[in-house]
């Protein structure tokens, strides 16, 4: 592979880094073995913007290096830093009221209404980034089964990047950030900082209620058992359709008779898996 050189970027400068094509097919090719997401053409700018200070930190020459280093023996502890700079993580609490609306509704109140012998509800935040999602279905959770006493409720929230699991885990948020709970959740599970009026911090009660995991969609599942419902919001489409067809799948075996799947709004599961049935707006009811 051909050392990239720094080349002029239209403006008169020179760039510190070039993205050659043969680096970026072996990153794209990478990324999609070891993660299942597809880096198109058009995303070449965004990963060369992204992995220039990991770059730096190593104090490479260029990108040849750096592909060198993942095609090495240091290769396992470098994916970590790759997947971490290469994926996106945006979000806040509450983003698509009407999921939430329908988790109460469709998902929590009928499964209060059951009184099963052995109260149990879990749920998935797959691809959790920072936290505002499973939080936020937390305190759907804990308003809508505070009548049922012995409960063992559950939020599994995981994440492929490691930094944006450490944030989440902290329940640690801008101040600002509070304006997307309702007023009724906000003034129940969101708490000040002490000395730091720029900051929010969630409710013992509620941080209680999740488990943060380091989660790769890609690999082997360890979780047991069966969810009431999943959340994998702008996940799938980062992966081809074949990708997102098996993950799809796995998300049925994964899910008990009648869970219910919520995908992103750019998200359908038409011509993909026919192991669901439309229950609402991007929400999907397991059938088979």
């Amino acid at each position: 592979m051909a050392h990239s050189t720094a080349e002029d970027n239209g403006f008169g400068h020179r760039r510190e880094f070039e993205l050659g094509d043969d680096e970026f097919r072996f990153l794209a090719a990478f990324m999609s073995r070891e993660t299942g997401i597809v880096l198109s053409e058009h995303k070449r700018e965004m990963v060369c913007g992204r992995l220039v200070k990991r770059l730096r930190a190593l104090k490479l020459r260029d990108f040849a290096d750096y592909c060198d280093i993942l095609k090495g023996p240091g290769a396992a502890g470098e994916v970590e830093h790759l997947v971490n700079a290469i994926t996106t993580n945006i979000t806040n609490f509450f983003r698509e009221p009407h999921h939430f609306e329908h988790l109460r509704r469709e998902v929590l109140t009928p499964r209060l209404a059951e009184r099963p012998r052995r109260p149990r509800v879990r749920i998935w935040s797959a691809g959790c980034s920072t936290g505002e999602e499973p939080y936020s279905i937390a305190m759907v959770m804990a308003d809508v089964l505070k009548a049922g006493e012995g409960w063992d409720s559950l939020v599994l929230a995981t994440d492929i990047d490691t930094n944006v699991l450490q944030r989440a885990e902290a329940g640690l948020y801008p101040a600002e950030a509070a304006a997307k709970i309702p007023e009724t959740y906000r003034k129940r599970f969101v708490r000040r900082v002490p000395g730091d009026g720029d900051r929010m911090q969630m409710a013992d009660d509620i941080r209680r209620l999740i488990r943060f995991r380091r989660l790769n969609l890609h690999e082997k599942w360890p979780m047991k058992g069966s969810f009431d419902a999943i959340f994998c919001r702008n996940v799938a489409i980062y992966f081809d359709k074949p990708t997102q067809r098996k993950l799809f799948n796995r998300y049925a075996d994964a899910l008990a008779m009648g869970g219910v799947l919520y995908l992103g709004h750019a998200e359908s599961l038409i011509g993909v898996s026919d192991r669901f049935e439309v229950s609402d707006k991007t929400a999907y009811r397991r059938i088979a």
